[in-house]
């Protein structure tokens, strides 16, 4: 009797009883590129595509292995969307509001103004309908995406001279990503959108006059306090900038069922080390920042107002000529005003007690 009969007859118990054991096929290996668009030297939001990618071989039990390769690397940072849409990688890591050039609507995947903080936007993702959304938006460049990291509410970033007004904003040459450069236009200022890697030599030689990045840990590794004196709060066009993963569609189909799971499992790990590192590291660094001299400083107020009623006639203006942004901005800003309802009787109000605490 042949193997594939002895199968049929005697079932699988019977054929482990007697000692012969069916044909099992190995698993191919899989090996995947991932484009990052950030520096190797922060390992907070360029470590978060190294995670991912440990975690995956270790799931794998290193059948599937994922290279890291730091903006600039394999194709400039801000490339790295075309380069999983042609196929020249199978992933990358980025923010997805440095593509709104190509469509507004890659804005809401990640920050806009005045937007959802970090608990809101994973709330939003995974529980709302953020996730199915996108997803739908992001089929149409041929890529799936994955949650893959927040740094929290960010920095209102460093300034070669102090803003005291929102008049003082004119002219004021900053760089910015996604939709704060949209809005800082329409104050009158001049936003630059430059990789993470050029800021410092750019502010140094006073080709800009501000720049943000994320907040204290990142912002002292790339030494901005040396080359600007006063440090502004809040980002209020980043209350939870959230990153993803982005997989070209065809790469993600030809894996199998497990391959899939490893990769949701393995970025949403990412997602939360990211922030809890931001969380963990920012403190002490602001607090050696201040010691060294950088001047903490809080936006005036006529430069918040302003900016937020710019942003919301910004956001009308694309309601009514982008359909993507529309279609996804109407489920969003009806997510925010009930997450902000929650957070106001509940979190900030228990935020804003022990804040005022000597502990």
């Amino acid at each position: 009797m042949d193997r594939r009969s002895l199968i049929k007859n005697a079932g699988i118990a019977g054929v482990l009883a007697a000692g012969v054991a069916p044909a099992v096929h190995a698993q191919a290996a899989v090996r995947w590129r991932c484009a990052s668009s950030f520096p190797k030297a922060l390992d907070t939001i360029f470590g978060a595509a190294e995670v991912f990618a440990a975690k995956v071989k270790a799931m794998s039990g290193g059948k599937f292995e994922i290279s890291v390769h730091a903006g600039g690397e394999l194709m400039p940072a801000m490339g790295v969307v075309d380069g999983v849409q042609q196929g020249s990688v199978e992933c990358a890591h980025t923010a997805p509001y440095y593509f709104f050039g190509k469509n507004e609507a890659f804005g809401l995947g990640c920050a806009i103004p005045f937007g959802l903080n970090s608990r809101q936007m994973t709330a939003w993702m995974f529980d709302g309908n953020g996730m199915k959304l996108m997803r739908e938006f992001y089929a149409k460049y041929g890529m799936i995406n994955f949650v893959m990291g927040n740094t929290g509410a960010q920095m209102g970033g460093w300034y070669r001279k102090e803003i005291k007004s929102v008049k003082d904003l004119k002219g004021l040459k900053f760089r910015t990503g996604g939709f704060a450069g949209k809005v800082f236009e329409r104050l009158g200022g001049v936003p630059q959108n430059l990789p993470g890697g050029e800021i410092y030599s750019a502010l140094e030689k006073g080709t800009i006059d501000a720049a943000e990045w994320v907040g204290p840990y990142d912002d002292q590794k790339l030494g901005f306090n040396k080359v600007a004196p006063f440090y502004y709060y809040p980002g209020w066009w980043e209350g939870g900038p959230q990153l993803d993963l982005f997989v070209n569609q065809k790469a993600y189909d030809a894996l199998t069922p497990d391959n899939k799971a490893i990769i949701e499992a393995a970025s949403a790990e990412a997602h939360v080390i990211m922030q809890a590192r931001y969380d963990a590291r920012n403190p002490t660094a602001l607090k050696q920042l201040v010691g060294a001299g950088t001047k903490l400083r809080p936006f005036p107020q006529d430069v918040l107002a302003a900016a937020f009623k710019e942003a919301m006639a910004l956001y009308e203006e694309l309601n009514a000529k982008n359909p993507d942004w529309a279609k996804i901005y109407a489920d969003y800003s009806k997510f925010r005003a009930d997450q902000n309802l929650w957070f106001r009787f509940t979190e900030a109000t228990f935020d804003r007690f022990m804040q005022s605490q000597k502990l």
